[in-house]
């Protein structure tokens, strides 16, 4: 079995990212189509399961536990759980991430 989501059933927030929960969807992951503005990202937050991030274009910093640290295009970057974390788009274009959640359910605790 499978199933299809269709773009237009996975409306951009304000701020150009897309949502995608994997327990609406009978998925094991969620994740987060990110497309930031320069400036933008969200605020020191944790999960209790890791993250992975897949930079597909733009530049961003980093900043996971102590680290601080940049990416950019084609970089992969993984998070454990419970490690504090962020980023910012430091480029002058778009920022465009994957950011995969290993739940089916968006678990998160705001650190700022």
């Amino acid at each position: 079995m499978h199933t299809v989501i269709r773009a237009a059933e996975l409306l951009p927030r304000p701020n150009g990212s897309v949502v995608f929960e994997g327990v609406k969807h009978g998925a094991e992951v969620s994740c987060y189509l990110v497309n930031n503005l320069p400036g933008e990202g969200p605020a020191l937050h944790r999960h209790p399961y890791s993250e992975t991030w897949f930079l597909r274009s733009g530049r961003a910093s980093f900043v996971t536990g102590d680290q601080q640290l940049e990416a950019g295009p084609g970089d992969v970057l993984v998070v454990e759980a419970g490690t504090p974390h962020k980023f910012t788009n430091i480029g002058d274009t778009r920022l465009e991430i994957i950011c995969i959640h290993a739940s089916p359910n968006f678990i998160q605790e705001d650190l700022e």
